[in-house]
């Protein structure tokens, strides 16, 4: 027998959300570049997606800068800029400690979730993710059931009963399989009326490695299409949106464009300017922790002018904001960020010097992210918007994403809403 559901309304980070009566999930497709899609729909690899969208509510959102993979998470899953929730980044210089260390703990989340809400709530609440840096900071305080495709059941603090069968590690999170894992387990959850509110992350090591027309991307998409059809015939209210786009960062020659930033600067200013990749995590095999936005920090701060004015200069650079002005124009959490903060342009990366950086170990002509072009992502509900919703929206975000689908979106038309509408819903 299928559970009552809540309904109650809650409020996280001065927004007011209401839950549908229907279970809902939200999918977070880890560098899920709106090309990719599009590459796939145009292929024919995803009908269920198809009918997704033309069913529902389809454009395309802004992610957050630098876009990277822990700022957008923790802002989706919390509705809230990167200045709420104090992640700035995947890695960042601690000014506490003055050491380099991952932002992967939720202890350095400084406001509340969604998630955490939902399950005070009553709603069941699960997070499925593929890397199991995430798991830990996206379910802080969470009262409900959360996996990774690394770990398999991590915890299980709301107590819920779980369907039968294990969710067993994959078997490599470099695989096409650790972003499946997710969906699947997802399916298996909502099946079995485990959880009726679910937020899914995916992992970008095929983003990585291939674009959008590539048999493996494309296989990927199909696979995953697969999933979203299965969750739609149950019923569910469905988000699809993304953290950071992908772009490739190389030369003709397929050799990666890079400005190894540190061993610029260290002639004129040697061991006073230091460089922090904040897109480095453990998955080098992805990037080699070289993306497009890095912070600077340097001991004289009466240089900052003079060496912003430098960084301007070198090719590859796109813009170089002061530590103030990108805590005020990208609404960035003023003490976790550099100096300065610098994007590469569309295809450059930025690193800090040659010794740091293993390119050897990637898997092919270097795709990365971080700055603006990788900022476009895209934003589709399963259902319409509502009137009143559309006519006062702001320009969305990538964080709106449990907003709408709790407060924005039209009734479901009947209790089997997806059931036998159009031919892609059809087994």
């Amino acid at each position: 027998m299928t559970r009552r559901i809540a309904t109650a309304p809650f409020i996280v980070n001065g927004r007011s959300y209401h839950p549908p009566s229907q279970p809902l999930v939200v999918l977070c497709i880890d560098g899920g570049d709106p090309t990719y899609l599009e590459s796939a729909r145009g292929a024919g690899k995803m009908p269920y997606l198809r009918e997704l969208v033309s069913r529902g509510f389809s454009c395309t959102a802004r992610a957050c800068l630098p876009s990277f993979t822990n700022i957008n998470n923790a802002a989706i899953v919390t509705g809230a800029p990167p200045a709420v929730t104090g992640i700035s980044g995947n890695y960042f210089l601690d000014p506490e400690t003055n050491e380099e260390v991952m932002m992967n703990s939720s202890s350095f989340l400084r406001c509340e979730t969604i998630l955490a809400a939902a399950s005070r709530a009553g709603r069941r609440v699960a997070v499925v993710t593929a890397k199991e840096k995430l798991r830990d900071l996206l379910c802080k305080d969470l009262e409900g059931l959360s996996l990774s495709a690394e770990s398999g059941i991590v915890s299980n603090s709301g107590d819920f009963p779980l369907p039968k069968g294990s969710f067993m590690p994959v078997a490599d999170i470099y695989s096409a399989e650790a972003s499946l894992f997710v969906l699947r387990a997802g399916v298996q959850l909502l099946e079995s009326d485990a959880v009726d509110f679910c937020y899914l992350t995916t992992t970008d090591f095929i983003q990585h490695c291939y674009p959008p027309e590539a048999k493996e991307a494309l296989e990927l998409y199909s696979a995953m299409d697969r999933e979203i059809g299965r969750l739609l015939r149950s019923g569910v209210v469905m988000g699809v949106t993304a953290d950071h786009g992908m772009n490739p960062k190389t030369g003709s020659d397929g050799e990666p464009k890079v400005l190894f930033l540190e061993e610029l600067l260290r002639p004129s200013l040697g061991s006073s300017a230091r460089v922090i990749c904040t897109i480095t995590d453990p998955y080098t095999v992805h990037h080699a922790s070289l993306g497009s936005a890095v912070m600077v920090y340097l001991k004289d701060k009466a240089g900052i002018p003079s060496v912003a004015d430098h960084i301007r200069s070198l090719d590859g650079i796109e813009t170089v904001l002061t530590g103030e002005d990108a805590a005020r124009e990208l609404d960035l959490p003023a003490d976790r960020i550099g100096d300065l903060v610098v994007f590469a342009q569309k295809d450059f990366v930025i690193g800090k010097d040659r010794d740091y950086h293993d390119l050897s170990a990637l898997k092919g002509p270097l795709r990365s992210h971080g700055g603006r072009a990788e900022q476009i992502v895209p934003f589709i509900v399963s259902r319409p918007l509502r009137g009143t919703y559309a006519e006062t929206i702001r320009e969305l975000r990538n964080y709106d994403i449990f907003d709408v689908c709790c407060s924005g979106l039209i009734p479901r038309v009947s209790p089997h809403e997806h059931e036998g509408r159009g031919d892609a819903m059809k087994e």
